[in-house]
């Protein structure tokens, strides 16, 4: 078979498998267990073998198989990693989010671009390295909940670590146009919960508002923010270039003639440097603690500030020299790196020593949108730096 018949196979089997993979309804925080079994059903087939990683309802479940060298040297690992879960659907779409569609030279579909495509071009490409003598190990990472705080990689990485699996170069195919991004911010995400006592509106002395407190706080993180802007890195290389804090919601009370006694707030905020993370939640617990709390608890004991940790997804930093980012400017022939603002796992796989790469296709833009799609052309460019992979990890 001619080498222009074979990659047309592969392509197909790409769009095939994507179409497959929008089908599953893996929305974060839901059940990705039949996606998890379908990716591993097919790597299984080639000869990979695998582990899974499960949340503590085992209703959310990572997965990490490997297609292992047939004779091993000294060339590092390579991990190709994706997360599975995708955002919920906004009302809008022009066709079933789930049903991938092809229109001219796009697919449209949920998760498409973000980030089930790059999913998909690795899967097409197993059966490829699974026939070739390869001398080193192609492991496959897929997680769950990337979107909402990181909340799978965690347990995945504490595996590797477990299993001594800390040394490689890890591809993240998250969509940035086949371009290489070695820096991210990072991402931490908090709820606080206020909880004051219930009254009257025509005696507030006798209660305790959960939500006059929370609009304090927040009027305290909107202080903070301006701090962050001063703090920011005479070199900083994102945009905008400080640490950024966001209010995501407040919620709380009943009626407007009852003191609110529950409220909490969503807020997040995206450190440009670790520093400034510790420092935000320094101040804004310095505050709770020595000025918010105890004025509640002198109306009512039992008063309560609770800051609950969703997930402190770790920034991604520049390093002089990455084995990651070499080894696929070696294969694309592009030589420029990029930052994003946006979150990925790749902090987490940097942290444990892991060189890392974010370079996957379609573009941002796409991601979390309604008609989300990723041009054909994307998908192509991804299974060209996969033939690039499977080129420079063969025995000669």
């Amino acid at each position: 078979m001619s080498t222009e018949n074979n990659n047309n196979l592969i392509y197909e089997s790409s769009l095939k498998i994507l179409k497959d993979l929008i089908s599953f309804k893996t929305i974060s925080g839901e059940n990705n267990n039949e996606l998890i079994d379908y990716c591993d059903q097919i790597l299984k087939k080639f000869g990979a073998t695998s582990f899974k990683t499960f949340d503590d309802d085992k209703k959310r479940v990572n997965l990490f198989a490997t297609i292992k060298a047939k004779k091993s040297n000294d060339k590092l690992p390579i991990i190709l990693s994706g997360h599975t879960d995708v955002v919920p659907v906004s009302k809008g779409w022009s066709s079933d989010p789930f049903k991938a569609e092809i229109k001219g030279d796009k697919l449209y579909g949920r998760g498409s671009c973000d980030m089930k495509g790059f999913i998909a071009c690795t899967l097409a490409y197993a059966p490829i390295f699974s026939s070739v003598n390869l001398d080193r190990d192609i492991h496959f990472s897929f997680t769950f909940d990337e979107e909402t705080a990181c909340l799978g990689a965690p347990l995945l990485i504490k595996e590797l670590k477990k299993r001594k699996i800390t040394n490689g170069i890890c591809i993240i195919g998250e969509p940035t146009n086949m371009k290489i991004i070695d820096a991210l911010k990072g991402c931490y995400e908090y709820t606080t919960y206020f909880e004051g006592l219930a009254g009257h509106s025509s005696t507030p002395h006798k209660g305790v508002s959960a939500v006059e407190y929370a609009a304090r706080y927040v009027k305290k993180l909107i202080e903070l923010r301006e701090k962050l802007k001063e703090k920011t890195p005479k070199d900083s290389i994102f945009d905008p270039p400080y640490s950024t804090l966001q209010i995501g919601g407040i919620f709380g009370g009943i009626a407007h003639n009852v003191i609110a006694d529950k409220c909490y707030v969503n807020w997040e905020t995206r450190p440009v440097i670790k520093e400034d993370g510790i420092f935000l939640n320094n101040e804004i617990d310095n505050y709770v603690n020595e000025k918010l709390l105890p004025e509640m608890k002198k109306v009512f004991p039992d008063s309560k500030i609770i800051k609950k940790i969703i997930g402190e997804v770790i920034g991604f930093e520049r390093v002089e020299k990455s084995e990651a980012c070499e080894f696929v400017s070696s294969i694309t022939g592009d030589n420029s790196k990029d930052v994003v603002s946006f979150g990925t796992e790749a902090g987490l796989f940097q942290e444990v020593g892991i060189s890392t790469a974010v370079c996957g296709p379609g573009s941002v833009e796409q991601a979390h949108t309604i008609d989300e799609f990723i041009k054909l052309d994307e998908l192509k460019k991804c299974l060209k730096l996969l033939e690039g992979i499977k080129n420079k990890s063969i025995i000669n």
